[in-house]
């Protein structure tokens, strides 16, 4: 989608928060009678699992940080899990929290989802007055697949302007990426709020199917993208073997001479959710590609975005032959919060090792 055709699709959405989410499930209403969230699954599974409800969102306002489309969405305050030294920490309701503010950023000519690696700032005003100058942590949830998200208390119905400042992108720019997004800039998207516009957003519970492994489908969002990787059929390359780890999926895929590398091949490691393909940022890997026993690769894989793989995590290498034994380490778990579903999977990964076809 080019600038103008983004700008006129922003335009449409306005600045009324009335644009919902694309085929969106029938429900009832989650007013304050209906009880909020469901009590948690007891007895959860260390992997990806059917959360107990599914939120619908609103549609803030749509605009442009530099090179950067931007989407804020909203639905109710929910539940959710940051990641701490020791493992994972709930962050539960508070009182006065009225909703759930949600940041995606993306690339309008490839229709990509962008991690932006430092984090985005987020400044909230009503009136010319600050409600609120919390950072969203960089989330991972079922119906959003990767964004940026916080719970806020605002300060009753009205007009708010919500500034999205983003970060920079740490990871390495690759092919049509390189050059792109070096002064994202900000972007002001101006919404009308109200509490009982909040509570027609659907709400559905899972009596059945809570707690079991799955995952429920990605939500679309009138004109913007989901955040996925390449399925396996479409990755550039050859793909050299696949694996599993903490319930993540891993395919790892080789270019030969890359027109974005000084090397004679590119070896590409794509970690992504099972079911839905969302790219999982802020790990850190490493590899060690052996060849009758000898290591003709042993480093780390830095993380990167291409328009053809998407966000991965990369390493220029001399090649990769059939009959290699290749292992990926995690040396970091992915740092990012999680909503319902995701907080029990991703946490021990060990070593992904296949040999190379």
């Amino acid at each position: 989608m080019e600038r103008r055709e983004f700008l006129a699709a922003a335009g449409a959405v306005g600045a009324g928060a009335t644009a919902g989410c694309a085929g969106l499930f029938g429900t009832e209403e989650n007013t304050e009678e209906s009880g909020g969230e469901p009590a948690l699954v007891e007895d959860r599974p260390d992997a990806v699992y059917y959360p107990t409800h599914r939120e619908g969102m609103k549609m803030a306002g749509m605009g442009m940080a530099g090179d950067l489309s931007v989407g804020l969405m909203y639905s109710y305050a929910h539940r959710f899990w940051t990641m701490e030294a020791g493992g994972t920490n709930r962050v539960d309701i508070r009182e006065e929290d009225d909703v759930h503010l949600m940041v995606t950023l993306w690339d309008a000519d490839t229709e990509t989802v962008l991690p932006v690696d430092s984090g985005v700032g987020l400044r909230v005003e009503r009136d010319g007055e600050i409600v609120s100058t919390k950072s969203p942590w960089t989330m991972l949830s079922q119906n959003m697949g990767f964004h940026y998200g916080d719970n806020y208390a605002l300060d009753g119905d009205g007009t708010y302007t919500v500034t999205v400042n983003p970060g920079s992108i740490t990871a390495g720019l690759l092919g049509g990426y390189e050059g792109k997004f070096e002064d994202p800039g900000t972007a002001e998207i101006e919404f009308e709020y109200a509490q009982a516009t909040r509570d027609t957003i659907p709400f559905e519970t899972f009596e059945d199917q809570q707690g079991t492994e799955g995952a429920l489908d990605l939500m679309p969002m009138d004109n913007m993208p989901v955040s996925t990787v390449p399925p396996r059929a479409d990755l550039p390359g050859t793909v050299v073997g696949e694996g599993t780890s903490g319930d993540a999926d891993f395919l790892a895929t080789v270019i030969e001479e890359p027109a974005f590398a000084d090397a004679p091949a590119y070896f590409a490691a794509s970690p992504r959710t099972p079911y839905n393909d969302i790219p999982l940022p802020t790990m850190g890997l490493s590899a060690t590609i052996e060849r009758d026993g000898e290591a003709v690769y042993d480093g780390s894989l830095d993380a990167a975005l291409h328009p053809d793989l998407g966000y991965h995590y990369g390493a220029a290498v001399d090649g990769v032959q059939s009959g290699d034994a290749v292992t990926i380490t995690v040396d970091t778990v992915p740092r990012m919060a999680r909503h319902e579903g995701y907080e029990t999977a991703f946490l021990q990964m060990p070593p992904v090792e296949f040999t190379a076809n």
